[in-house]
């Protein structure tokens, strides 16, 4: 038997299945927007430096402030991204 080659995760609210391995911070850039947050003055906020100093690209995994580019996508994770209206992550 193999191992899984994809996974399935709701991203605010909505299914998406990506590849096994895939980092959170990849899987928002298959959904529009691509943020993973807006600022206090509402501008979008994506990944940045892809290793996690920028903290840009924070969001909730499961109700846990998580990076995304630190996170690995697994199956059947609730993200909320702070992009729908009334989220903070």
């Amino acid at each position: 038997m193999t191992a899984a080659t994809h996974v399935e995760l709701i991203l605010d609210g909505q299914a998406l299945r990506v590849l096994a391995g895939t980092s959170l911070a990849a899987a928002l850039a298959l959904r529009r927007p691509g943020c993973a947050r807006t600022s206090v003055s509402g501008e979008a906020r994506a990944p940045l430096c892809g290793m996690g100093i920028c903290q840009e690209c924070r969001l909730l995994v499961d109700g846990r402030r998580r990076l995304a580019c630190q996170t690995l996508c697994q199956d059947g994770m609730v993200v909320e991204t702070g992009t729908r209206q009334g989220s903070t992550p």
